[in-house]
């Protein structure tokens, strides 16, 4: 697993959500150097609350904090994990909740909601087809086998991401993968013959067609969104924050 230089930078948007506990929308940016670099993040949510996570710079977009961001970027995936390290879930593609990249016509961005108890939890940010090899965030990642950012149609692509974690407390950026524990190459190679084969019959599906929906996801789909117009805003830097 390459380690990486991971730049990034944050900005905290305020959501007023009760008189004991408030909720921010988080927008973090940054660029990776290398086809297996992972980004972690670590998050709060003080009660139970559906939260979205959702990746803009495959296509492009604006941010929850107003920053337009470029398309471009390398197909992404996300992990998500408890506090324990335990893999809760992983989204590809966001399908029709995501724009497509004007170049490639592809819905390659991640979108993931979720309805999470109160605590911590940990997220990931990877390449496709990266994926985490469960059931443990220490378990490792798979590997993105591909070269130079490029994404499933061989269109080169760059290392610079945008995400979103909305509706939480509080999230910090965390490490880079180069403190997450890779599993032996015996180990890893029992692990990973069956997610290839997950990772290759999902390379297939994309061409084809997007693929399907998490439970989370897919309940989600009619939940009403509230509009981030009219929040108030404050900035951060690397998950320190001054709220209006």
């Amino acid at each position: 697993m390459k380690t990486g230089l991971v730049t990034l930078s944050a900005v905290a948007v305020l959501v007023l959500a009760s008189a004991n506990a408030s909720a921010v929308d988080f927008s973090f940016s940054g660029r990776f150097t290398g086809d297996d670099d992972v980004q972690l993040f670590d998050f709060s949510v003080g009660m139970a609350s559906r939260v979205t996570f959702r990746t803009l710079s495959y296509a492009g977009g604006t941010n929850a904090a107003g920053t337009v961001i470029a398309r471009g970027g390398f197909d992404p995936i996300l992990a998500l994990f408890d506090s324990r390290g335990l893999l809760i879930n992983q989204n590809d593609d966001g399908g029709f909740r995501v724009p497509g990249d004007p170049v490639t016509g592809a819905h390659w961005d991640t979108y993931l909601r979720s309805v999470l108890e109160p605590g911590t939890y940990t997220v990931s940010v990877m390449q496709y087809a990266n994926f985490a090899l469960g059931p443990t965030l220490s378990s490792g990642f798979l590997g993105a086998h591909t070269h130079d950012f490029r994404d499933n149609t061989g269109t080169l692509r760059d290392g610079h991401w945008a995400f979103d974690i909305l509706n939480v407390n509080s999230a910090v950026a965390a490490v880079a993968a180069s403190s997450i524990t890779v599993p032996e190459p015996e180990t890893y190679a029992l692990m990973a013959v069956g997610l290839a084969g997950i990772a290759l019959m999902r390379r297939r599906r994309k061409v084809i067609a997007p693929p399907p929906t998490s439970p989370e996801s897919a309940a989600a789909r009619t939940a009403p969104c509230t509009p981030r117009s009219a929040r108030p805003r404050a900035s951060c830097s690397a998950g320190s924050c001054l709220r209006a």
